[in-house]
């Protein structure tokens, strides 16, 4: 069992900057990968960001690109994304995610996170 907590979610304006945190406990951190996910109110849960066991691989939804990096501590079994230049649109519940499978694909995982809630005002 992998055990994920979020923290950092706020309210932020437009054009502000948060940075999410997951630390994990539990089985071998580095040995997974690591998936950020949001879910907005009526909408389905989207794929944000992803890194792969080492940090050496990362990919992002089209929507973040350019704005939020994600990055992990094998160290302190922490992962991060850090979010600038937030747009309302950004607005949503934010997972994070631990599987074996490195995809993008929510399904795959098999470790989530309770959520923390993310709140952008324009």
């Amino acid at each position: 069992q992998v055990q994920l907590v979020e923290s950092g979610g706020g309210l932020v304006q437009a054009g502000g900057s948060l940075r999410l945190s997951c630390a994990a406990s539990g089985r071998t951190f580095s040995n997974y990968n690591m998936g950020w996910f949001r879910q907005a109110p009526g909408k389905e849960r989207e794929f944000v960001a992803v890194i792969g066991r080492s940090g050496s691989y990362t990919s992002y939804a089209d929507s973040v690109k350019g704005r939020f990096t994600i990055s992990r501590d094998n160290v302190k079994n922490t992962m991060y994304l850090q979010m600038n230049s937030l747009k309302p649109e950004d607005t949503a519940v934010y997972y994070c995610a631990a599987g074996r499978t490195l995809t993008l694909g929510a399904r795959q995982y098999d470790y989530w996170g309770q959520g923390t809630q993310v709140t952008v005002s324009s």
